[in-house]
């Protein structure tokens, strides 16, 4: 075997094969390279850690709700909903949020929807602890309770505005136009029954066999709690027609996450 040249390191006079001094350097510069990256990394994750705390956003405080508008507070829960449909959800930090209202709340909106699982109403509106009023019923019904709570949401804690938001394929509306009978359920259902009479005799069979029908009972249900709204409540009748608050109606589409926000 041909023995290897051999060469002299005068910073230590240790003499080393050249191949041997290349593998060396080599390795040195591998780690320097390695280093380098961890180093990039690191940085990295601490750059975006800090862009993601910087994009968090707060619960509305008094000088935001004082400033929003009726037409603020609407264009923020389409906003929320577009966010929930492109998968975009705002980064919050939920633990401090329940820390900074836990003295006081400043909702921009108080939002009447539908009790059906399958319709989270702050998850479809991408909105967090604070931000709104949520009173949920099967069938988005109007009651007595349900005016006083919102009497409370408006004229008390400053809400801009009332949101009713019914959905697609609603069991509530199911059991309505089939006239189903069922301890307390009986009466709730009835509260949608005259929505079904504002739906043309054209549209046929009138049972819940006809999702087409159904939906269209479900958007006249709406509005006819958007009605009652104003009509048996003074208190909102009067915000309204001072345009301190706005009223309106939406319908979810469960297959889709897209709420349609009524224009009229």
């Amino acid at each position: 075997m041909k023995p290897y040249p051999l060469v002299i390191d005068k910073t230590n006079s240790v003499e080393r094969p050249p191949n041997l001094r290349r593998a060396l350097s080599l390795l040195l510069g591998l780690a320097s390279i390695a280093m380098l990256a961890a180093g990039c990394e690191s940085s990295r994750k601490g750059t975006s850690a800090a862009s993601a705390a910087a994009s968090m956003v707060s619960p509305p405080t008094q000088q935001t709700q004082a400033a929003a508008t009726p037409q603020s507070a609407l264009a923020e829960l389409k906003a929320g909903n577009a966010r929930f449909v492109a998968g975009t959800p705002i980064n919050r930090n939920t633990r401090e949020d329940v820390k900074a209202t836990a003295s006081g709340q400043y909702p921009l909106a108080a939002v009447l929807s539908c009790l059906d699982s399958r319709k989270p109403i702050e998850i479809v509106l991408d909105q967090g602890v604070g931000d709104i009023f949520s009173a949920r019923v099967a069938g988005n019904v109007v009651n007595d309770d349900i005016l006083g709570s919102m009497e409370f949401a408006c004229k008390v804690a400053g809400a801009k505005l009332i949101a009713v938001l019914g959905h697609s394929n609603c069991g509530a509306v199911k059991g309505a136009v089939d006239n189903v009978e069922l301890g307390n359920l009986t009466g709730l259902l009835k509260k949608i029954e005259p929505a079904a009479s504002q739906v043309p005799e054209s549209v046929q069979p009138r049972t819940s066999k006809n999702l087409q029908f159904v939906d269209q009972v479900a958007e006249a249900n709406v509005r006819l709690a958007m009605q009652q709204i104003r009509e048996r409540s003074p208190t909102l009748r009067e915000m309204l027609d001072h345009h301190q608050i706005a009223i309106v109606g939406g319908m979810y589409d469960l297959s889709t996450g897209n709420i349609h926000f009524f224009e009229k």
